[in-house]
């Protein structure tokens, strides 16, 4: 807790006058009278680090989230020494450091703007308890400034006004603002006169973030541990920020294309008649889906890397004929190692030394799925190398293509806290800590150990990966779902929430339990889940086999078609969010823009919730309410196209937008290009020949981009990919489409097929690459629609305007 009270100051200590400073390249060290020792490091124009010390000297410098690939450098460096601070000046920012106190203040270079300044400062309290710190920052909160990120927090998007922990906790059934859940992201982004900055707080301690919620006009953030360490990045872009703290922390690699498809969950699937039953059945109602999961039932006992042969007598056939069929098989894998002296997995770890212990020297006992079990230390690089030679046979032998990690927050049944005591031990990679430390990051580093086994044994394929717990940095492994979720309309709204908080979050590649895990959705709900889903990253249906069935044909022909439909709608769309994702590992473009990261400057978006654009240029807006047949959605600034009825609408407003049961609200935005594929049942199901491209009209200019590859593997690395850039310009009586191509890869496609919305002009004449073609190429089929070379250079339509 941090207040201005003198009763809670009693125990916190400040730094006091500065009375030397040095510069060694780009790292600035300040010392105080009383030992505070500052040292700033200049990583980028706008990203600076801050570290502090109270006794003089650091502890080594490690961090789990960092990225040894971050982007570094910068292109001017002053310091200048004032009477009352040091100013330090890059070409993005101003920052001035006090000589009374190492208070901060950090101004925008270009306009003189203060963007963000320490109120108390860094400050601290001895823990009498633990020893060391508890360190502390306190920042000036400016009226109308809003708050965003922090990962999954299951409440508003905005966080004015709030108080979070960040304690990684296993919440079987969570609702709405329950803190603290399953991830701790210690990074969120503050707006402010229209500019964004982003702090990322990397102490991997029990954390808490207060947004003006004690006190109106400050904010803070504290540890029960540990340093106090902290990145300031500047945009002033949402954007900007979220992708300058996506590098610095890690951007993933580019998935199979078949994890973007439909995934269909349970707990559990067995034994292998029911898989069987479940998946000829999708194939019977011509519903897509890419993937299978087996739950913990497939195991031995629930033992990890082992098999129960009653049920799954020969798990290589079973797996070998599912492919056949279409459909990738993920298998679960929890930390808990039964304790018992004829598991092969148990007998090794104990060999080897590989289980956490307690301070006073026993393993760590803790009851889970299989009973008593001991659980790996996976902060330990050996341990983590052991457990990636663990998937050989799953992964290279069995064929499994997909690794599922739960209950490593880590999960302990039946003790009060749900987890380790505080006082079991970790390697933490060569600085032995306490759980205390090691808690928020070990289902990382197990999501670490994994990723690194099914890379390797999955080689010349891409791995695909899914964890519950992590912390800043995981999304360079593994996509996430937002854990434990109930099957009712509230949790629909969280759902969208959360995914939305985590691609803000750096974490994009995520989704939720669709239709939720705990208790029983009815039909409504479970199409109203599945629409929104549509729309996110990962999309897996997930339920409590103690609740009912929930497959796409468990409720009424009527929201089977609908289930169907929308499912259909992201296999055509695959194209698009592959393109989407392409940026996101590239740059580390989130995939999902809640309306405020889209246009900062509307202050219109900064409470928004409902509303997100998926990709760059599709805007989605789920209905959240039964027995709706339309609702009122915010429409942002510019021009959009309804998806379904193509009517243009003006945004920067509120509009009613219908929508029964069978459709939900999108609208793609003027002059976007987006690619489609031909509705297939599973990737790879169809070569595909031909590529659609919905284009629609805009008065003025727009990019876009489409990205293929061979959809697995490794090659784009090299080369063997390639980029479609399309450059659209209208006029009134004109529409100039030109394509530039990057990249060796040459696919199945032969063909483009446009289909061009809300032209404004009837057609006289086409050009294409120069020569002038017969209008026959056209076709009118509820919209225009031509079929070109797909290595066409530029198109030309022109005519009278129709009016």
């Amino acid at each position: 807790m941090i207040t201005n009270t003198e009763l809670e100051q009693k125990g916190n200590a400040f730094p006091s006058r500065i009375i030397s400073f040095s510069k060694d390249v780009d790292r600035l060290d300040f010392a105080t009278e009383n030992d505070v020792a500052l040292q700033i490091t200049i990583l980028r124009d706008g990203l600076l680090r801050f570290r502090y010390s109270t006794t003089g000297r650091f502890a080594n410098d490690f961090s789990y989230a960092i990225t040894k690939h971050a982007s570094i450098g910068y292109n001017q460096l002053d310091i200048e020494e004032k009477e009352d601070c040091y100013s330090i000046t890059t070409t993005k920012i101003i920052c001035e450091v006090s000589k009374k106190g190492l208070k901060i203040k950090i101004y925008d270079r270009a306009d003189g703007t203060l963007i963000n300044e320490d109120e108390l400062g860094f400050h601290w309290e001895e823990s009498y308890e633990f020893g060391g710190d508890i360190v502390k920052m306190s920042k000036v909160s400016h009226d109308g400034e809003s708050y965003f990120g922090l990962g999954d927090k299951p409440g508003h998007l905005n966080l004015k006004g709030k108080r979070f922990e960040n304690w990684v906790t296993d919440s079987y059934a969570y609702g709405k603002d329950t803190d603290p859940i399953y991830k701790t992201i210690p990074f969120y982004t503050g707006l402010h006169n229209k500019k964004a900055y982003g702090i990322f707080f990397d102490n991997t301690f029990r954390s808490y973030f207060d947004f003006a919620q004690e006190r109106r006009f400050v904010t803070s953030f504290w540890a029960q541990g540990g340093e106090m360490n902290y990145y300031f990045i500047y945009g002033p872009k949402m954007t900007d920020v979220v992708e300058y703290y996506t590098d610095l922390t890690g951007k993933p690699d580019l998935p199979p294309l078949w994890a973007l498809g439909f995934h269909q969950c349970k707990w559990s699937y067995y034994p292998e008649s029911k898989v069987k039953e479940v998946t000829a059945k999708f194939r019977e109602l011509k519903i897509p889906c890419d993937a299978i999961y087996l739950d913990i039932d497939y195991m031995e006992g629930f033992r990890c890397f082992t098999w129960n042969k009653d049920y799954f007598p020969d798990p290589k056939r079973m797996v070998k004929e599912l492919e056949e069929d279409g459909f990738k098989t993920v298998a679960i894998i929890d930390p808990g190692i039964k304790i018992d002296k004829n598991y092969w997995v148990y007998k090794e770890g104990l060999e080897k030394d590989y289980f956490c212990k307690r301070a006073d020297g026993p393993y760590i006992k803790g009851k889970v799925w299989p009973g008593e079990c001991y659980f790996p230390d996976f902060t330990n690089p050996e341990v983590r190398e052991w457990w990636s030679g663990l998937f050989k046979e799953l992964i290279e032998d069995i064929g499994v293509k997909g690794i599922w990690n739960d209950m490593n927050e880590p999960a302990v049944m039946e003790v009060p806290n749900k987890t380790f005591p505080h006082d079991v031990r970790h390697d933490y990679d060569g600085n032995p800590c306490s759980h205390r430390k090691a808690h928020n990051i070990y289902g990382m580093q197990m999501a670490r150990a994994t990723y690194q086994g099914v890379k390797k044994f999955s080689h010349p394929k891409r791995p695909f990966v899914i964890t519950r717990a992590a912390y800043s940095g995981t999304q360079r492994y593994t996509s996430t779902w937002t854990g434990d979720n109930v099957a009712n309309w509230e949790h629909l709204w969280i759902a969208n929430v959360q995914v939305q908080r985590l691609a803000m979050s750096g974490f994009s590649f995520a989704g939720s339990d669709i239709g939720g895990f705990a208790e029983q959705p009815h039909g409504e709900l479970y199409a109203r889940w599945i629409q929104l889903a549509t729309f996110h990253p990962f999309f897996r249906v997930h339920s409590s086999g103690d609740h009912g069935d929930q497959e796409p044909w468990t409720f009424d022909e009527d929201i089977t078609d609908i289930v169907r439909k929308f499912i259909e709608l992201r296999y055509q769309l695959l194209p698009y969010l592959y393109t989407a994702f392409w940026d996101y590992t590239e740059r580390g473009v989130p995939l999902i823009k809640s309306l405020v990261m889209y246009d900062q400057e509307d202050v219109n978006t900064h409470y928004r919730i409902d509303e997100f654009i998926f990709g760059n240029s599709i805007l989605a807006c789920p209905v959240l309410e039964p027995n709706a047949r339309g609702r009122r959605m915010y429409v942002p600034r510019g021009k959009w196209y309804n998806y379904w009825t193509d009517e243009l609408v003006a945004g920067g407003k509120e509009m009613w937008v219908d929508a029964d049961i069978d459709s939900m609200p999108v609208f793609i935005k003027e002059g976007a290009i987006i690619p489609k594929y031909p509705v297939q049942q599973h990737v790879g199901e169809k070569k595909i020949e031909e590529i659609t491209l919905e284009v629609y009209y805009k008065k003025g200019k727009e990019d876009s981009q489409f990205f293929e590859d061979a959809h697995d593997g490794y090659d784009y690395t090299k080369g063997r990919f390639c980029l479609r850039s399309f450059k659209l310009t209208g006029r009134k009586n004109q529409l100039i489409i030109q394509q530039h191509k990057e990249g060796s890869f040459d696919g199945d496609c032969k063909n483009l097929k446009l289909q061009i919305h809300g032209l404004p002009f009837e057609i006289k004449t086409i050009q294409l690459d120069n020569e002038t073609k017969s209008l026959e190429h056209l076709q009118i089929n509820g919209c225009l629609t031509m079929i070109i070379d797909e290595n066409f250079t530029e198109l030309d339509l022109s005519g009278e305007n129709g009016e």
